[in-house]
């Protein structure tokens, strides 16, 4: 979800959905060491609760960036061994560490040393032709024994080398019942899954197999799938905003963020672009979609872009 998931996405899937636990971007060790740090880690309130996802391998620089992400009030950290793609291999993170299980377990270490938060892990179930549910298993067992009791496990394998980061997430054939045996062999960690989920019944068969359910692009393309979450999981039966309230709510924090960075800083289209998905299924989505994208009325600087697009839809709509 690199370059999705910044504090403006969040910020925008907070106002559909109270409750469900926000993920960012992954965050390079690299970039939090020698880089502008609060361009990273700088996050809203009403984002809570939110966790930060790392990229790296070296165990000390990990500690040091999870120790800035609990400084900053992140709710959790999370150590990305899932991400396939070459440039994350060439920094020897990612995917590519479900081969150094050892290596994984003394970053978990280190960073669960130097933090007071949760560390989780994000990885698939194996890497290349290592598809034995025994691989994944044995990969798990090891990090667990440096104390981390959270998996999310994205249910297919990684492909290192021949495919793109879009394949990787649709050619692997998705093997859920990896990780409903990885829930049965450690009844004691806390199993997310992850992969290919699109509807709520999906969610609902997986969630009486495992502990948890984490989406990753159908919340990006259909977010309001999200607005049926706080009562269907968490139990919370305040009315959930309809989409025109999402819209209104978001006009004030859009406004705000503009006159915080100026003209020459953030484009009204760095936030609107996330947005683009919410009517996603509903009779007139391509003109709200239009609308979002059209350059001359997004130069503007103008949040009633967001009404305006509402309005070229028809009334169900809202």
């Amino acid at each position: 979800m690199m370059d999705w998931t910044d504090r403006h996405c969040r910020m925008f899937h907070r106002q559909i959905t109270r409750h469900t636990w926000l993920y960012t971007e992954m965050v390079t060790t690299g970039a939090l060491l020698h880089g502008d740090v609060a361009r990273h880690l700088d996050f809203n309130d009403e984002e809570h609760p939110v966790a930060l996802q790392l990229g790296g391998s070296e165990p000390e620089d990990l500690a040091r960036c999870a120790k800035l992400g609990e400084q900053w009030g992140y709710d959790e950290v999370n150590l990305n061994c899932g991400c396939p793609s070459e440039r994350v291999q060439r920094g020897a993170f990612g995917a590519c560490l479900m081969a150094e299980p050892r290596l994984v377990a003394d970053c978990v270490k280190a960073m669960r040393d130097a933090v007071t938060i949760d560390v989780t892990v994000k990885h698939r179930i194996g890497i290349d032709n290592a598809e034995s549910y025994d691989f994944v298993r044995d990969f798990v067992g090891i990090i667990a024994e440096a104390g981390c009791t959270t998996f999310i496990v994205h249910a297919r394998n990684a492909i290192l080398k021949g495919l793109s980061p879009k394949e990787n997430r649709e050619i692997p054939p998705l093997k859920p019942e990896y990780a409903y045996r990885l829930k049965r062999d450690f009844p004691h960690l806390e199993i997310i899954i992850n992969g290919g989920i699109k509807m709520l019944e999906e969610i609902d068969a997986h969630l009486r197999e495992v502990d948890g359910v984490m989406l990753g692009r159908e919340a990006y393309h259909n977010p309001y799938l999200m607005a049926a979450f706080d009562a269907r999981y968490y139990g919370d039966d305040a009315p959930a905003k309809s989409r025109a309230e999402v819209l209104r709510a978001m006009q004030p924090y859009i406004r705000e963020q503009l006159a915080r960075h100026g003209a020459a800083g953030l484009k009204l289209n760095s936030i609107t672009r996330h947005m683009l998905g919410l009517m996603a299924g509903l009779p007139g989505a391509r003109a709200f979609r239009q609308t979002l994208s059209d350059s001359r009325k997004l130069a503007g600087g103008d949040p009633a872009i967001l009404l305006d697009a509402m309005a070229r839809m028809q009334p169900l709509a809202a």
